[in-house]
């Protein structure tokens, strides 16, 4: 039986989400921005906390962690690399092991590139990716600590997965995506379609996450760096892949 995933907004325009299963009613939330609208959600469904999954340090992701879990004590976990500067985990991962919540696997990727020792959960029988700041709906974070060779890799890693999977992003910043993603991107019929559709459902107060990984893979320039009309667009027919990712990077940290 597949998680079911809840959407739950929090702060100016942060997601967390929860993830239930139903065959053994355990519950994981995954980033913990503020403590109210999990523990609201939380009331609201009559499910129990057993798990918090948090993908990297920054506040925006952790900052509620103390309170919720002083309301709904459950296990910490994430990662290895990051522990230095998480909360304190009671399960410290890396890339290649393996989370659970309830009967339901999950695998570690390692996206660092937005921070050093990012983290993403995959879980392929659920057919969902947490991907916080790492890939996002039609963008990605911005390159704070890694390098932009490391967040093209970890990009790759997320594209690689099942086209069907959802992405579960980190922020509500899509809107904002779009309008960047046409400059690099002009003449790509899918993504002026689905920006249509993300003002509408943002003019209706609908969240525009999760998304499909290969709604991601038509529309994301971040994703599409080997696409001929992008690197005409940007005069690079002859640079690399990763170099062609940098320059769509540096272009949106101006936009």
């Amino acid at each position: 039986m597949s998680l079911e995933i809840l959407t739950i907004p929090c702060r100016t325009d942060n997601y967390a989400y929860l993830a239930h299963d139903p065959a053994t009613g355990a519950t994981a939330v995954i980033d913990v921005p503020e403590s109210g609208p999990i523990l609201d959600a939380l009331a609201r469904h009559g499910w129990t906390l057993s798990d918090v999954l948090l993908t990297h340090h920054h506040g925006d992701h952790v900052e509620g962690l103390d309170a919720l879990l002083a309301q709904a004590p459950a296990r910490v976990i994430g990662a290895a690399a990051d522990a230095h500067r998480l909360p304190p985990l009671d399960i410290a991962v890396s890339e290649g092991d393996t989370v659970t919540i309830g009967a339901e696997r999950g695998h570690v990727i390692d996206v660092s590139g937005h921070t050093v020792g990012h983290v993403a959960f995959h879980f392929p029988d659920s057919g969902a990716a947490f991907t916080a700041d790492s890939l996002m709906a039609l963008g990605c974070g911005r390159v704070f600590e890694g390098t932009m060779e490391q967040m093209h890799a970890s990009l790759g890693k997320l594209a690689a997965l099942p086209p069907e999977t959802l992405v579960y992003s980190g922020h509500e910043y899509t809107q904002a995506n779009a309008a960047f993603a046409q400059t690099v991107d002009p003449g790509n019929p899918r993504l002026a379609a689905r920006t249509e559709a993300i003002a509408r459902a943002r003019a209706e107060g609908r969240p525009t996450v999760p998304a499909t990984l290969s709604q991601e893979l038509e529309t994301n320039p971040f994703l599409r760096a080997q696409d001929p009309a992008i690197r005409a667009q940007l005069g690079m027919d002859e640079a690399t892949d990763a170099e062609v990712f940098a320059e769509i990077r540096r272009r949106k940290d101006r936009f």
